[in-house]
């Protein structure tokens, strides 16, 4: 991230595989897959791939026949999808900016980013680049969170309301992008068949800890002024200690298709 609002988000390689093998990814990513109705000989682009969790899933539906397209920003990231995926002949990833993607106009039968979005310059040109390579009647799914929704329970209230605060004006650049996505997506030309909010509540403070990062998220307050040093002790404390824990955050997937016709720049239904 360029701006200095905005922290660098360094999500590792490991966290983001863990969380696909959780049952929350598993549940939503099997969705998403459905959603994208592949089969045998289709070609599949997964921009903002991240080490390939999702590729070999995607390679297992389209076959030796299909193709699976993996872009990312990020070296070490495409790096490990690559290592991830050797044995899958159908499977290409490469480095690549998703605001500017090299593939061709109408080259693919369907896409699809997954959190990915909430962290970008600028979520409208992804989804227009999107837009542009899929051929007409492809489809997409986008998944992003709306960190509005966090909701943490904490006998302060104002300490759950401060730290969902900082995550959304200092941690996220684009924090409410779950909200935005079907605009987002009818404005790049794309038909929204379906949006699906999934709501993941957490009873258990660690496993919360390893997908929210409450601990690392909450140093970082404390730096920005969000909370003081005590205040983010006394919330930690709290959180490690309760019986009983609850946090819960919505993601939401849009499922959208290219329509068959064009006017202009923007795609239309045939009428």
């Amino acid at each position: 991230m360029t701006s200095s609002r905005f922290e660098a988000e360094v999500v590792s390689t490991d966290y983001m595989l863990r969380l696909a093998a959780s049952d929350l990814g598993r549940s939503y990513k099997s969705m998403v897959r459905g959603q994208l109705g592949l089969r045998p000989g289709s070609r599949v682009l997964d921009v903002g791939c991240g080490p390939g969790a999702d590729l070999p899933d995607y390679a297992e539906l389209v076959g030796p026949s299909g193709a699976v397209v993996g872009v990312d920003h990020d070296d070490t990231a495409v790096e490990a999808a690559r290592k991830r995926t050797l044995h899958l002949p159908q499977v290409q990833v490469h480095i690549g900016d998703g605001h500017r993607l090299n593939e061709a106009d109408e080259s693919f039968d369907a896409a699809h980013t997954d959190r990915v979005l909430q962290h970008v310059f600028d979520p409208a040109e992804v989804l227009a680049e999107v837009a542009r390579v899929l051929r007409p009647g492809g489809a997409a799914a986008f998944a992003e969170p709306d960190w509005e929704t966090l909701v943490v329970d904490h006998p302060e209230p104002r300490l759950s309301t401060a730290y969902t605060r900082y995550v959304t004006e200092f941690q996220v650049r684009n924090a409410r992008i779950g909200r935005q996505l079907a605009g987002f997506a009818n404005d790049a030309g794309l038909a929204v068949r379906t949006i699906i909010p999934i709501t993941t509540v957490f009873d258990d403070a660690g496993a919360a800890d390893k997908v929210l990062g409450l601990h690392r998220v909450t140093r970082r307050a404390i730096e920005h002024e969000v909370m003081t040093p005590d205040e983010g002790q006394r919330w930690l404390d709290h959180l490690s200690g309760a019986q009983t824990f609850f946090a819960a955050v919505s993601l939401f997937v849009v499922c959208a298709v290219k329509p068959s016709t064009t006017v202009g720049s923007r795609t239309r239904t045939k009428s």
